[in-house]
């Protein structure tokens, strides 16, 4: 059971094994005291005679002597005094109700859109916290629920503003305020503030002081900040992170479509250059200069067979000129054939659409020349369709 124990302190000895021994005496009693070194060593002062201190620790008994002595596991200097006393209570009392347990902590939401500040419209921290949030994040839209943070109605006042904070719907919530001696900051070491963040639905964040400040409403919160101005640094975003983030983006799509318009444009350049090699056009140019070619060589094999026809049989010199005249028959028919294929083809091209062209006998021709009866195709650069004119008649 631990007991706590106000007096002064007497005879106190520093043990080279790091043990402290010493005694608390009032004006009737004196209470012997051991407070091992694992306990000694968090001492943040040094035990003088005549220091009036508050101890905290269990009776037990000395066996060897039969006397009864106090183990110390905490000191704490009477000038704390009954606020010490107080917080310790209170620590242990939530502590076993669970306020301080993990499995009860909000996560704070990485994408802040609204936030409320419960916290002094006249204090210094306020000013702190929106300076802050116009550097790193002015996007987001903030409430101020003004409340007392110090004073006798002071943890009423934060406990009720917590909860009109946590009716607007925002996504976090920080207590805060500036430094200041423990009395001016024990507004939020009361039961009623740690109440109030514990059954709040909204994650919330206590910025209270400095950061040597350690009080209940940073074990109740979801998140601790050191001081009003790191806890809008821990959970705002940096613009000029984002904006960097966003110009690296930017320069990514920017390098992915040159690379693809690059791609695409090769393969444009690939498809028009194979058209242009296998166009009607290059075609008939390419058989233009095969049958100039032909008719060379033929005229050279004729001038030659002729200067010796002396020599050579009628029945031979018929069949080749014979074989002459059907191979330039043959080669004209092909060339007009691609000709006139070209030209529909050229004039299917011109044709717009919803419009198609007259043709008749494999040639373009007006309209107006057809007679009742004619048969002709109607030709698009897509379908060729046979009809026949049934009737005729002008429009103007």
């Amino acid at each position: 059971m631990e007991v706590y124990v106000e007096g002064e302190i007497s005879r106190p000895t520093y043990h080279t094994s790091g043990h402290l021994y010493f005694s608390l005496k009032d004006e009737g009693s004196v209470l012997k005291c051991v407070m091992f070194r694992s306990y000694a060593s968090r001492l943040d002062f040094k035990l003088e005679e005549g220091k009036r201190v508050i101890a905290e620790g269990r009776i037990g008994v000395y066996k060897p002597r039969g006397e009864y002595q106090l183990y110390v596991t905490s000191l704490l200097s009477s000038g704390a005094g009954e606020l010490a006393l107080a917080f310790e209570k209170l620590k242990k009392s939530l502590e076993q109700k669970g306020y301080f347990d993990r499995k009860f902590k909000k996560n704070i939401p990485k994408s802040i859109e609204s936030i409320a500040l419960v916290t002094s419209k006249t204090g210094a921290a306020l000013q702190d916290m929106l300076k802050i949030i116009d550097k790193r994040w002015p996007l987001v839209k903030v409430y101020v629920v003004n409340c007392q943070v110090q004073g006798k109605e002071a943890a009423k006042d934060i406990a009720e503003s917590i909860k009109i904070a946590d009716s607007l719907g925002v996504d976090v919530i920080v207590i805060g305020r500036g430094g200041g001696s423990l009395e001016d900051l024990w507004a939020f070491n009361e039961e009623i503030v740690a109440e109030a963040i514990f059954e709040a639905s909204t994650p919330l964040v206590s910025a209270v002081g400095h950061e040597i400040d350690f009080l209940i409403s940073d074990m109740v919160a979801d998140l601790r900040a050191p001081t009003p101005s790191a806890a809008m640094e821990m959970i705002l975003p940096d613009k000029d992170e984002k904006l960097l983030f966003i110009d690296t983006l930017v320069e990514r799509i920017n390098e992915t479509m040159k690379n693809f318009l690059y791609q695409k444009e090769r393969e444009l350049r690939h498809i028009f250059l194979s058209y242009e090699q296998n166009s009607p056009k290059n075609r008939l140019i390419f058989y233009l200069k095969e049958t100039n070619e032909l008719k060379k060589r033929l005229k050279e094999a004729l001038f030659f067979y002729l200067q010796r026809k002396e020599g050579i049989p009628k029945e031979i010199e018929d069949d080749i000129k014979q074989t002459i005249k059907n191979i330039i028959f043959y080669k004209k028919n092909m060339l007009e054939n691609l000709a006139d294929r070209f030209e529909a083809i050229i004039e299917a091209k011109k044709v717009k659409k919803g419009f198609a062209q007259v043709v008749k006998n494999g040639k373009p021709i007006e309209l107006e020349s057809l007679n009742m009866g004619d048969v002709f195709e109607l030709q698009s650069d897509k379908v060729k369709v046979e009809a026949k004119v049934l009737g005729k008649k002008r429009l103007s």
